[in-house]
């Protein structure tokens, strides 16, 4: 199984390391890449937000940015590859207080992927429009909550998510 985690703080996800996903990384049946999503920003200050459009109080991390970084990740067709054979299963996780509640069910669903990416958001969350875009070009887009609260930033709920769904693939745990 391959996860990506896309995340402004590309060294958050370093403490899966210390544990069996580590190792399940480094030999096993994890194939685990952290990508710094400021590495597809074009101006000098590396910007990844910008007010909500329609106004509204806060910033939102521009679709343009997730845009280049999701393209990059899940391929140039997402679930197709140049002959035309599937990928398999890809899965987009955005971590967020407003989605489905996250359950040791969903772990299971998502352990039959073939890639999951997580979509770490910080500040207000990432524009509403990259799911939507997402969906429509055929990738499994989950928004997915791991409590009634509210974190600074999705790489929390993305590490929870992988231990969980992690040490249910043979050869992890």
């Amino acid at each position: 199984m391959r996860l990506d985690v896309v995340t402004i703080l590309p060294a958050y996800p370093n403490v899966l390391d210390l544990s069996l996903i580590g190792r399940a990384t480094e030999d096993g049946p994890l194939d685990l890449r952290v990508h710094d999503l400021r590495g597809w920003t074009h101006d000098r200050h590396r910007t990844v937000d910008d007010t909500p459009r329609g106004g509204g109080a806060g910033m939102v991390m521009r679709p343009d940015v997730w845009g280049e970084a999701l393209d990059s990740v899940l391929g140039p067709d997402p679930g197709q590859v140049s002959d035309g054979s599937g990928l398999g299963r890809q899965v987009l996780v955005i971590p967020t207080p407003s989605g489905e509640t996250f359950t040791q069910r969903t772990a299971e669903d998502l352990a039959g992927a073939d890639q999951i990416v997580f979509a770490c958001g910080r500040y207000e969350g990432i524009d509403a429009r990259v799911a939507t875009h997402y969906a429509a070009t055929g990738v499994e887009v989950r928004e997915l909550s791991i409590g009634d609260y509210v974190l600074n930033g999705g790489e929390v709920a993305a590490l929870v998510m992988i231990e969980a769904i992690a040490r249910l693939l043979p050869g992890v745990i």
